[in-house]
């Protein structure tokens, strides 16, 4: 499984694969028609009650992604969608957050990684 992280307010680059944003909300300050992204999977985000308890708090960042685990358990077909674009190929997640370390791509990634450990 080919994934890797960006922040969308970075410029997009040739290696970049398949650009999915994995974000609830969409980006300030970024134009739809200028951002370049193939997906925008909103609904794999976590829920919004989730992401403002969380509020990209460190101290937060291990019950948030065991809340956020428990969420994406719940969305498998979107999960299926992400697996697939990178089992044949390179996929970069998106998000907006700043803190390149604690937020729900980052999470999302373990989360796909972990997940195919356990099925091999």
């Amino acid at each position: 499984m080919s994934l890797h992280l960006k922040r969308v307010y970075e410029e997009p680059a040739g290696d970049d694969g398949y650009r999915v944003l994995v974000d609830r909300l969409w980006p300030r300050g970024i134009k739809k028609e200028n951002a370049q992204i193939d997906l925008w999977l909103k609904d794999i985000a976590p829920s919004g009650p989730l992401r403002r308890w969380f509020a990209h708090d460190p101290a937060k960042w291990e019950e948030f992604t065991a809340r956020y685990f428990r969420e994406l358990e719940e969305r498998e077909a979107l999960l299926a969608q992400l697996r697939e674009k990178a089992a044949h190929g390179r996929v970069t997640l998106l998000y907006g957050a700043k803190n390149a370390q604690f937020n729900n791509a980052v999470a999302l990634k373990a989360f796909l990684s972990r997940d195919k450990f356990r099925s091999d």
